[in-house]
């Protein structure tokens, strides 16, 4: 025979256990869930982060039934820029060949660059209005449109700028510096040994060569012969017979209407209604993430301080 009171402790005990083991179940339950949340709050937070670090390029190009396709030329054009050929190309191909657009622009904000990739997009321009007869090209100046930012520009049907939009430029440059004072002053002894007696060319540790700085300026001359040939190529008759004009001064908006290097005063989204006819704008610029930024440019800075390059400035 059970004794009733150790049956009401018998009882009393499996009572706290379940309720124990409630709780437990509880508590895991409760920590899970908290878990789970934390977990979906922080990828939030990271694709925050990627998306606003540019890690995750977001490609897509949203439908629209008529639209102006906009293209963004910004900054020094350069192979390792985000305003490459390729990268400019990629974007002019995709805007060309999408089925609702009605015109591209393209929107310069460009102090110039490389003659190299400037010409490259040029070409691609030409290419792709002949493909696209039906589909024209505008390009649309904001602050600044120079040398390399206007051997693009010429390419298209009629060029937009702001009263104030600096324009031309026409010219090229290298430039560098020479360390050979320096060195002396530091006890510094320059060894430079090469097989071809030219093959330091412009070394900025060594004294310049009379030879060399001739050789250097007909090449200078020659891609700006080039240079001239492009503009005239792309203006035609609408540019004034002024010598100043291919003489690397820098023009302002205004003026350059006048000169014939532009046509009219026009923004992005004045071309777009009223010109294109297309008023809503559709972005098709390549995007460049941070890190692809970052490991381009790392290691460019002091190659371009000692050896200085060619440019369209």
């Amino acid at each position: 025979m059970v004794d009733p009171e150790n049956k009401n402790m018998l009882w009393e005990r499996q009572l706290i256990e379940k309720v124990a083991l409630s709780s437990l179940r509880e508590q895991r339950r409760a920590r899970l869930w908290s878990i789970f949340f934390k977990s979906l709050t922080f990828l939030y937070l990271f694709i925050l982060l990627f998306l606003w670090l540019g890690w995750i390029n977001n490609d897509g190009i949203r439908k629209s039934d008529r639209h102006t396709a906009l293209i963004d030329l910004q900054g020094v054009i350069s192979t390792d820029s985000i305003s490459s050929a390729d990268n400019i190309n990629r974007s002019l191909q995709q805007a060309f060949k999408h089925e609702s657009t009605q015109g591209v622009i393209l929107r310069i904000n460009s102090p110039g660059g490389s003659p190299v990739q400037a010409g490259i997009i040029n070409d691609e321009i030409r290419r792709l209005r002949t493909i696209y007869p039906e589909i024209p090209l505008y390009a649309v100046i904001g602050d600044v449109c120079a040398s390399g930012g206007y051997y693009v520009a010429v390419a298209a049907d009629e060029i937009f700028v702001d009263k104030a939009s600096l324009v031309g430029s026409i010219g090229v440059l290298i430039d560098g510096f020479g360390f050979t004072g320096t060195l002396e002053k530091l006890g510094i002894e320059r060894r430079l040994l090469t097989a071809g007696e030219s093959k330091g060319f412009l070394d900025p540790f060594s004294p310049q060569d009379v030879r060399q700085q001739e050789h250097a300026q007909l090449m200078l001359k020659e891609i700006h012969n080039q240079f001239i040939k492009v503009v005239k190529q792309g203006r035609g008759d609408r540019l004034k017979d002024m010598p100043e004009i291919f003489s690397g001064i820098v023009w302002t908006g205004e003026r350059s209407i006048e000169l014939g290097l532009t046509d009219a005063i026009g923004s992005t989204d004045y071309v777009a209604r009223e010109v294109i006819m297309a008023e809503d704008i559709v972005d098709f610029t390549t995007k460049q993430g941070f890190a692809e930024r970052f490991a381009k440019r790392l290691g460019k800075v002091a190659a371009n301080m000692l050896n200085g390059g060619w440019q369209l400035r």
